[in-house]
């Protein structure tokens, strides 16, 4: 009986399922190349431009950035294990790295990663490698003394990528800073209670300050996933004009 040529010839086949399971790269024009953003894992992405890599939130351990250039730049936006994962930051080749944090964050480093660090409240911003990052307002709403995610603590971050304006929310509510935005080429909003805010309060947010693009991602909450159709739904039943690109941010599943 060939029950072991079967048996390794099945594990292939679902080892291939699971990476196909994957998220493809999304290519976009700018200016003068293109950016490439790869989702990863809940609000872990990576951003290519001219041969630079940024990892926003590197989470989900070595495996989901296998095949993926080491970061130029490593972007972290709060304390909290899905953001700030030291498993995972052993587990790739930071040693070049640039690290751009909330100050909360760096306290929590025991060793140095990278080759430099930079410390940024909400509103300091930094050019680096020719990319401007700024450090965006992200907090929950009601403001109280429990809240999970307290104003000042964590950074969203504003980069500019060539002539693209990219908003990356972080863990937030639904607040007046994000709603004031303007010129947002791509936004990354998070969604899912009781962390963050509801597709109801997201979509609303985003027929406000009407980004070209919008990845809803950071949607796995309490009681699962958000439904991120229905916050498609919700934005384009009121502006065709924003595109919803609905992305697998949670590839295991």
């Amino acid at each position: 009986m060939k029950i072991k040529p079967i048996l390794i010839s099945i594990s292939l086949l679902i080892s291939f399922h699971i990476w196909a399971q994957k998220p493809t790269t999304d290519i976009i024009k700018t200016k003068n190349g293109t950016l490439q953003i790869q989702p990863i894992l809940h609000s872990s992405l990576v951003l290519t431009y001219n041969n630079k890599t940024i990892y926003v939130d590197p989470y989900g351990g070595a495996n989901l950035f296998k095949g993926l250039k080491s970061p130029d730049i490593v972007l972290i936006t709060d304390i909290h294990g899905d953001h700030l994962d030291f498993k995972t930051l052993d587990a790739i080749d930071t040693s070049k790295s640039i690290f751009i944090v909330p100050k909360e964050v760096s306290n929590k480093f025991t060793k140095k990663y990278g080759s430099e660090m930079v410390t940024l409240k909400n509103g300091q911003g930094v050019h680096r490698l020719n990319f401007f990052i700024s450090a965006f307002p992200m907090y929950n709403l009601p403001e109280e003394p429990t809240s999970k995610h307290p104003k000042g603590r964590g950074n969203g971050y504003l980069i500019t990528v060539d002539d693209k304006q990219i908003y990356i929310s972080g863990d937030t509510g639904d607040t007046q800073e994000m709603r004031k935005l303007q010129n947002i080429d791509i936004a990354f909003v998070c969604m899912n209670l009781p962390y963050t805010m509801d597709i109801n309060q997201a979509a609303s947010a985003v027929l406000e300050f009407q980004p070209k693009i919008v990845y809803p991602f950071h949607y796995r909450g309490q009681d699962g996933f958000s439904d991120i159709e229905a916050f498609k739904k919700l934005v384009n039943t009121k502006n065709k004009n924003i595109e919803v690109r609905l992305r697998n941010w949670y590839p295991a599943n």
